[in-house]
């Protein structure tokens, strides 16, 4: 057998699909196609385009281990420079020709141990492994609110801005208090003639400092790496990973009581209006939700031209919102700040594996997938930032990153003739499920007394409940006997039709 004729699809070409792509390639014993439903690659960097847009992970942190950036302009890199440097890497590792752009795959069938997949343009294509590298913040939430396409003004999305919409000298209303409804009204605040944030239930917020890199900083990480290397070595990143994820499993942790103690602090001494400083105190506990890390949003909210609306939104009318106290708040634009639906994954593809079982009827109650990985009866098929998988403050390169190391030693057993199929067993997630299910339980999500978008439909934390530490070590090596592997040897590629 020639291992050449092992064919392997991609499906996304953000931060994920990038990755792939390129390990892919330096295995230098499959054939790859990356497909991308857009005109270009960068997921939610492509689409996520709001002022104030910056990643809350160190920038250092935020690139692939073997493409470190020395020319990031800030400790917290703008949307724009991540874009960018995604865009550069494509180009240098050369995986260009291997992306299909505007073609977006809309059905994958399992049948004769291969994944036949239909592009919307009506293409086709046979692979024997399919990678899901969609990303799990892609579809935004729009809510239900009456009246929303009544509204005269401009009104989109945060993750479908309007550009040609001007924003100098206008009335702005932003509804969501996530990490993009902070960032834009600290972007905006000097900007508007009056900007509002209409908040239902405050998060609380770490203080962070955005430092910047000077050019003789830039040029000498640039000349030396291990500069570089030693730079994100006193920036102890990892090890505030390892803490963090501690605190989120054992809230008696110091680490937990030194966060918590942060954000207390940080509104306590930033609000200096006892009444402005009580609508922005939180009702849950620090961690409860993904953790806001913001230099600025209390001092932004604090100026004359904002102001923090946390009367509920009653509707939406033809020149404003109109809360339940009955005060239209006349507005030229609103953004919906209001999140994504983290539970699509793949989503709304139609995916159907062994025996005709399709992923709408095998994640009927919620997404799950072992180690955030692989399904049962899915052969073939592996995810990165699948369900259960580590989100929120962390560095989802990384994870990916984690995550690609065990998926490569899965495709080894295929690429090497050592079976044609790979998933894992029904019992190995069972068992997954149950212990995660438990731990979960124990976390602060859980016991914080909130809602969150980590919750699943039945109310359990749907993210990785341990510590950080434990991923890494999972991910080191796959547990074999957790996997059915069909098949002594790999059949040869179907024609592409």
């Amino acid at each position: 057998m020639n291992p050449k004729n092992i064919r392997v699809a991609v499906v996304g070409a953000g931060m994920a699909g990038i990755l792939a792509a390129i390990k892919l390639q330096e295995r230098g014993d499959v054939e790859i196609a990356v497909y991308e439903k857009a005109d270009r690659i960068g997921g939610t960097w492509r689409e996520n385009t709001y002022p104030g847009l910056t990643c809350d992970v160190p920038s250092h942190h935020y690139s692939y281990s073997f493409e470190r950036n020395p020319d990031w302009s800030q400790s917290l890199a703008p949307g724009p420079e991540i874009q960018e440097y995604f865009e550069r890497t494509v180009k240098k590792y050369g995986i260009e020709s291997l992306i299909r752009f505007n073609a977006k795959i809309v059905r994958a069938d399992f049948d004769d141990g291969c994944w036949h997949l239909q592009l919307a343009s009506g293409a086709t294509d046979t692979v024997n492994i399919l990678i899901a590298a969609t990303g799990v913040l892609h579809h935004p939430s729009y809510p239900g609110i009456p009246g929303i396409d009544t509204f005269k003004g401009a009104l989109f999305h945060t993750a479908r801005w309007d550009h040609s919409v001007p924003l100098s000298g206008k009335r702005i209303g932003v509804i969501g208090m996530g990490s993009t409804g902070v960032q834009i009204i600290s972007a905006l605040v000097d900007r508007a003639a009056k900007i509002e944030h209409f908040v239902r239930t405050p998060q609380w917020i770490m203080p962070v400092e955005i430092g910047q890199y000077s050019t003789q900083q830039r040029a000498a990480f640039r000349a030396d790496p291990r500069l570089l290397e030693k730079e994100m070595d006193v920036e102890g990143f990892q090890t505030a990973v390892e803490n963090y994820t501690l605190a989120l499993t054992d809230p008696a942790t110091e680490g937990a009581r030194v966060l918590r103690q942060g954000c207390y602090d940080n509104l306590d001494h930033s609000v200096t209006d006892p009444v402005l400083r009580e609508q922005l105190r939180p009702d849950h506990e620090p961690l409860c939700k993904r953790l806001i890390f913001s230099p600025n949003y209390y001092q932004a909210i604090q100026k004359p031209t904002a102001t923090l609306v946390r009367e509920d939104i009653e509707r939406i009318e033809e020149r404003g919102v109109r809360t339940k106290d009955g005060v239209l708040h006349e507005l030229d634009v609103i953004a919906l700040a209001t999140g994504f639906r983290a539970d699509r994954f793949m989503r709304p593809m139609q995916i159907t594996g062994r025996n005709g079982i399709t992923l709408e009827e095998f994640w009927h109650t919620k997404p799950r997938a072992y180690l955030a990985i692989s399904m049962p009866d899915f052969p073939n098929l592996f995810m990165l930032n699948g369900p259960n998988g580590p989100v929120g403050n962390f560095s989802l390169i990384d994870i990916a990153e984690q995550q690609w190391h065990y998926i490569d030693q899965l495709l080894d057993k295929v690429c090497r003739g050592e079976c044609s199929n790979v998933s894992v067993t029904h019992a190995a997630l069972a068992d997954f499920d149950r212990e995660r299910a438990a731990a979960a339980k124990t976390t602060i999500w859980y016991t914080g007394g909130c809602k969150s978008w980590y919750l699943d439909a039945e109310g359990i934390p749907a993210s990785w409940p341990w510590n950080f530490n434990r991923f890494i070590s999972e991910m080191r090596q796959p547990r074999w006997s957790d996997f059915d592997m069909d098949g002594a040897a790999v059949e040869e590629r179907p024609a592409n039709a």
